[in-house]
């Protein structure tokens, strides 16, 4: 019997790890490595096709909407042989009852193949490539278990996606090294011809079982240790308002940003694209090669753990009450400062896994990138407000850009 269920006030949105946290990389920033240590029982990793099949029939019978996008995620998802997604194919045929399936997955890119190429493009999955600007920021921290860059292969991989006309988008990581160069990074992607860019800034503390192969920053005010790759809030809010001052003089609706399309979404009321900027979290579980669900990606660890798919229903994990709390979590855990900041609405915190810090009053649940965001959002302010009224007044953002050479906005 098919898997439905009523409406809920959502979408019901699980990623998917079918190879858990195993890669060919080794980035030294990547979080998601120690997730094996979750599994040492089980040294395969990998998902079966019957836990395959049981997520893809339960999962788009928990849709309330006509459109069920899968997206599969790492470790590395070409782990996984060309065969398991032609069957995953398969299954969401079988099971579609009428919908619409869209496909994506996150990759390094190193193992693309003309074989993998024709099967995105003839399939229309978008893939999104993990690559942290010009080679010498991105071979920094990308390199493989051997030491060894990663960025010739890489490119390769863009260069065969480019050649069979697959659609992706960048995903880059900032980081200690490469945001002290915003405009190298910024044109570097403009010059591969990239148009879709997601960034997100690397923040790691040290655990207390740290093996010392980064040496740590240390912040005093908040006694803790950040890996050394870490980017500072500086740093961060430098980035960001260069690079923006860039894209709104010449590339307003040529190239999209992820972080700024979403500040815009925040600044008229709309829903943001980016998890970290919305007002609640719990949006979007993940499913280990085992079955097992988590509240979020950023949390897997154990007490984030909502069950296992062969016992409880997605439905059951993802709108229990257990996970709407950790949602809701991210605005009843705020401190005075953050509540009382003019800019709460664009930032809502940003993610609460950044929120260690304590604010000038002591009180604890500051987010560390806070001093960063709040000089971005100050400094883009006057450029939302008038591509908000562009908007409402139902004509296009992008007259921004001719608003800027007439001398019409203070600012840049």
């Amino acid at each position: 019997m098919p898997l439905t269920y009523a409406p809920f006030a959502r979408p019901l949105y699980v990623m998917l790890k079918p190879a858990g946290a195993l890669c060919n990389l080794a980035c030294d920033y990547c979080y998601y490595l120690e997730k094996s240590n979750l599994y040492r029982d089980n040294p395969k990793h990998v998902m079966s096709d019957e836990l395959l099949e049981k997520f893809i029939d339960e999962y788009i019978g928990a849709q309330t909407m006509p459109q069920v996008l899968f997206t599969w995620h790492g470790g590395e998802t070409l782990m996984r042989p060309l065969a398991f997604y032609k069957k995953a194919l398969e299954l969401q045929r079988k099971y579609a009852r009428g919908r619409t399936i869209e496909n994506c997955i996150q990759t390094n890119g190193t193992l693309l193949t003309d074989e993998w190429c024709r099967f995105f493009k003839e399939n229309n999955w978008l893939v999104g490539i993990s690559i942290d600007g010009p080679q010498e920021f991105h071979d920094e921290y990308r390199k493989n278990k051997q030491g060894r860059p990663s960025f010739v292969k890489v490119m390769r991989g863009i260069e065969l996606l480019n050649k069979h006309g697959v659609e992706w988008n960048a995903m880059a990581v900032v980081n200690d090294f490469n945001a002290d160069y915003p405009h190298e990074f910024y044109q570097f992607f403009k010059s591969i011809g990239c148009r879709y860019i997601q960034f997100a800034p690397i923040v790691e503390r040290l655990l207390p079982h740290a093996d010392g192969r980064h040496l740590a920053a240390v912040d005093e005010d908040n006694g803790m240790q950040l890996a050394d790759f870490s980017v500072t809030p500086e740093q961060w809010g430098t980035f960001l308002c260069t690079l923006f001052d860039e894209w709104v003089r010449e590339d307003v609706g040529q190239v999209f940003i992820q972080l700024f399309d979403s500040t815009l979404a925040n600044w008229v009321g709309e829903q943001p694209g980016v998890c970290s900027l919305a007002k609640t979290c719990g949006h979007a579980g993940v499913m280990e090669f085992n079955g097992d669900v988590y509240a979020c990606d950023h949390f897997v660890f154990p007490q984030y753990k909502l069950g296992n798919i062969h016992s409880k229903t997605l439905v059951e994990m993802m709108y229990s009450e257990r996970q709407r709390q950790f949602g809701e979590a991210k605005q009843s855990s705020l401190p005075r400062q953050c509540r009382e900041c003019p800019y709460l609405f664009a930032c809502n915190g940003e993610c609460p896994k950044n929120r260690f810090c304590h604010t000038a009053d002591g009180e604890p649940g500051l987010n560390y990138l806070c001093a960063g965001y709040r000089r971005y959002f100050a400094h883009v302010a006057p450029y939302m407000d008038y591509m908000k009224r562009e908007l409402l007044a139902e004509r296009a953002p992008a007259n921004v850009m001719d608003a800027i050479r007439r001398g019409e906005i203070e600012g840049i």
